[in-house]
């Protein structure tokens, strides 16, 4: 039984009490309205008082709806807070089950990782998915670029900006992802953002302005995307992926009429969206009335066979594509695009202008510079054959370190996931990995559903050698945890 009330007071101080084994506990969940994020808030409180230990390993906590309604929150408020938990290593969430406080003692999960990595950059063997080789970021190329840029550059466009992004570089990324994605590109309905999240938040809020409550997700899926369509207002819902990508009938059932996907190279399990599932997902769309958003991640990386284009091609009106020079360039430039249908194109700008008044124009007239000179083109050629090399000395490490691991999908991008045997104890291996100096995601980190365990590993930044000595600390370390 799970007892909750509101208090009150200047400081709008909330606390609940809840029964285990007929022990009746309170804890203080202090709200100050206006004073940041409310889910924020409640993570603090939550986890202040895991790490306090005023709430024990295995403590249940309130559902989600019942801890909303005592704090005067919406429920995605709390859902967020207890996802960001969840995924951090304090709470353990079981379909069918009360979300309870985990017995681990140490947390885990990206933000604690992203913490230790802060006192100690990286580990020793840094297997972190998500970065190209930062090294061959084409310095000179994008020097020029710059210099081109400031030479011609008009005053007047040193203004604000439009928030759509640079006419330059929205004509400049028509031509590109036409000809290299098969994308119908308009320049009036594409708006530059600050990376594909920044995208996927500006839609989630469009998309809750119109009424939509949830956005369906993949499952395992992308965390970051979770938590933005989640700070942005919408409840992501869990959709599972299987060996042909999303399953369009679970979606069906969900009754959402939004879907956020990854088809060319799906984070996390690396598979690609069959040719049946891409038809079955536009016609989901076209008998919904709904909306595909498509996250062409990684798409510029296939190193089996050519890639298929992408899903925005078939449907411009019902697909909203979204790209960036992440992957292809740097991370840091946080340079993204997002192709829209015409009825998004206009609110997502102002949306954008509300955010931060559009993005810094000279990066853009620079990065349109190199595209229309097909200085990307060739970058990508380039990487294309040395990540090539790097994944195939992954894959081999692993059959030589850690045979029992099974690779997950398609030979491209710049990850790779590996299953594990399922009588594996995760926590276990998380903790010989520290030891190991090893670091990468754990395929926990990307479920919202239990499943087997796994590890996503990254690739492109590390040299061969490296990728070595890299899965060879990480095949002892699961020898060392499976033998506990």
């Amino acid at each position: 039984m799970i007892d909750i009330f509101p208090g009150s007071g200047p400081a709008d101080k909330v606390h609940f009490a809840m029964t285990r084994e007929g022990q009746l506990l309170e804890l203080l969940v202090p709200l100050r309205r206006g004073e940041g994020p409310l889910h924020g808030q409640v993570e603090r409180a939550l986890r202040d008082a895991i790490r306090s230990g005023r709430l024990a390993a295995d403590m249940p906590l309130p559902s989600t709806r019942a801890l909303a309604q005592s704090l005067e929150v919406s429920r995605g408020v709390v859902f967020e807070a207890y996802s960001q938990l969840t995924a951090e290593g304090y709470l353990v969430a079981r379909q069918g089950a009360a979300t309870r406080v985990t017995s681990r003692a140490a947390p885990t999960g990206p933000r604690a990782r992203a913490d230790r990595t802060l006192q100690n950059l990286t580990g020793t063997h840094d297997l972190m998915p998500g970065r190209p080789d930062l090294s061959a970021f084409p310095r000179d190329l994008w020097l020029a670029a710059m210099r081109r840029a400031l030479r011609r550059v008009p005053d007047a466009a040193l203004g604000y900006p439009d928030p759509r992004g640079a006419a330059e570089l929205r004509d400049a990324l028509g031509a590109y992802l036409a000809r290299a994605r098969a994308v119908m590109p308009d320049p009036q309905r594409t708006v530059v953002t600050a990376g594909v999240t920044q995208g996927v938040v500006l839609l989630s809020r469009v998309l809750r302005e119109e009424g939509h409550s949830v956005l369906a997700v993949e499952d395992p899926g992308f965390h970051l995307h979770r938590w933005s369509v989640a700070r942005a207002g919408l409840e992501p819902l869990a959709v599972r992926v299987d060996e042909q990508g999303l399953d369009v009938a679970a979606l069906a059932a969900t009754g959402a009429r939004a879907v956020l996907v990854t088809p060319a190279h799906q984070m996390p399990t690396g598979v690609v969206l069959s040719a049946s599932r891409r038809a079955d997902l536009l016609a989901w769309a076209d008998e919904t009335d709904g909306l595909v958003i498509e996250d062409d991640y990684d798409a510029e990386y296939r190193f089996d066979r050519e890639p298929i284009g992408a899903l925005q091609g078939v449907d411009p009106h019902r697909v909203a594509y979204a790209g960036s020079a992440s992957k292809s360039l740097a991370n840091a430039l946080r340079l993204g695009w997002l192709v829209l249908p015409e009825r998004l194109a206009r609110p997502v700008a102002w949306d954008r202008l509300t955010v931060d008044g559009g993005g810094p124009v000279l990066d853009q007239l620079a990065f349109a510079d190199l595209l229309a000179r097909g200085d990307i083109d060739r970058h990508l050629r380039r990487t294309r054959r040395l990540y090539r090399r790097r994944r195939e000395a992954l894959v081999g490490a692993l059959a030589e370190h850690l045979p029992e691991g099974r690779v997950l999908g398609a030979a491209a991008g710049l990850h790779a996931t590996v299953c594990l045997p399922g009588s594996l104890d995760e926590d276990r291996l998380s903790a010989e990995m520290r030891v190991a100096g090893v670091t990468c995601h754990s395929l926990r980190e990307m479920r919202m559903a239990p499943g087997p365990p796994g590890l996503v590993m990254g690739y492109a930044h590390l040299s061969e050698p490296a990728i070595e000595r890299a899965v060879a600390a990480l095949g002892a370390a699961v020898r060392r945890a499976s033998a506990t």
